[in-house]
């Protein structure tokens, strides 16, 4: 159906014998190769990162809320334009969230000024997103946070080994959270880790992630222990091995890939300059090492999303749209969300292009011709 996908998966022949390598040792949930996934995750992270993989990325955020004792009565202020798993899980662990509008037309992440103005007693914590794979002002964030006495979760879904002025996001905040779905920049299909500097919250989120257990079914089954404790209440978001085994093979591609990801976004703003009225976020930013999850444009005003859309799909290019905005989904209606202007007025005029590292040269080109063909049209 499509000359151009929005996705495709960055898969070899190492990825089906990794899986079948996995397989035929006889042990399939987590083991050795989550160590190992694990272990090389936090090598890319560097400054001392803990990392636990997990189930996937929505277990991550839910794990990260829980280990810093946010509950009934507190605030979480997060960003309005994001995907739905973060404000999910802060409804899910009783907290009220909070939106935070992004900072402007040309940075659509967090306003660190709108977070310091959302801020009351109540508020347990900040959720930030590095929206696209480009990091958040860091150090503006930072500040009202430490100023503050908040909590600091990074939802880096978007962005693994994604750094801001030379230091890798998910080692900034308390808790980093990172998904590996199938379109992320690391695919392993369902997967996730958290991260933390912090020796405590380590141990809580390897509680939290396996029942509050004190020792492994590998432990018991390799005859390290006999028996476990329970410590805490847990949960099962454990990753299995033949996820972690995937992990291992992607992390190896993914500076490459990276750098194919940029050279692409490279070519489309070229591609676009011209057009008058398009706008591409993030373009003029400094002191950051973004890692191009996806392709944002804002639309003219006025722009007629859904006939750019069809005439796209008519010349076979996938689009999508990062994100419709928390207000307008029936399960928030009512809800007495916060107003954020910049990010209401971007989801009704955003429209993601196609981005993954084995494009070729002639995908990028019909993808520049359909689109600057979709806009003539609906205009």
């Amino acid at each position: 159906m499509w000359k151009v996908q929005l996705f495709k998966l960055n898969f070899d022949d190492a990825e089906p014998n990794a899986v079948e390598e996995v397989v035929r040792s006889g042990w399939i949930t987590m083991g050795e190769k989550t160590k190992e996934f694990e272990s090389q995750f936090a090598e890319l992270l560097g400054s001392d990162a803990k990392v636990a993989a997990v189930s996937n990325g929505t277990a991550a955020l839910h794990m990260a809320l829980l280990a810093l004792g946010v509950g009934p009565g507190d605030e979480v202020i997060i960003p309005s334009l994001t995907f739905v798993a973060d404000i999910n899980t802060v409804l899910l662990v009783g907290a009220k969230p909070v939106l935070a509008d992004c900072t402007s037309f040309d940075d659509w992440n967090m306003d660190p000024a709108d977070i310091e103005g959302k801020i009351t007693p109540r508020t347990k914590a900040v959720m930030i997103v590095h929206y696209a794979g480009y990091p958040c002002n860091m150090d503006a964030i930072m500040d009202v946070c430490k100023r503050h006495g908040i909590k600091l979760v990074e939802d880096c879904a978007h962005a693994p080994g994604a750094k801001y002025k030379g230091r890798a996001v998910g080692t900034f905040g308390d808790i980093g959270c990172f998904s590996f779905f199938t379109n992320k920049n690391l695919s392993v299909g369902e997967g996730g880790a958290v991260s933390t500097t912090s020796v405590e919250l380590d141990q809580e989120m390897r509680y939290l992630r396996s029942h509050g257990m004190t020792t492994l079914t590998l432990d018991r089954h390799k005859g390290r222990a006999i028996s476990y404790d329970v410590v805490r209440p847990g949960l099962n978001y454990r990753i299995d091995e033949m996820r972690a085994a995937l992990g291992i093979v992607q992390l190896a591609k993914l500076p490459g890939a990276h750098l194919s990801r940029e050279r692409i976004v490279k070519r489309y703003i070229e591609g676009f300059k011209d057009i008058d009225g398009l706008m591409i976020p993030f373009v003029s930013h400094s002191g950051i090492e973004p890692v191009y999850h996806i392709f944002p444009t804002l639309l003219p005003a006025g722009m007629d999303r859904l006939k750019v859309i069809e005439v796209l799909k008519r010349e076979g290019v996938q689009s999508s749209i990062h994100y419709p905005e928390f207000q307008e989904f029936t399960a928030f209606r009512g809800g007495k969300l916060e107003a954020t202007p910049i990010a209401q007025e971007i989801a009704k005029r955003e429209l993601t292009l196609p981005l993954y590292p084995t494009m070729t040269d002639e995908e990028v080109n019909i993808v520049i011709a359909a689109f600057r063909l979709a806009l003539q049209e609906g205009r």
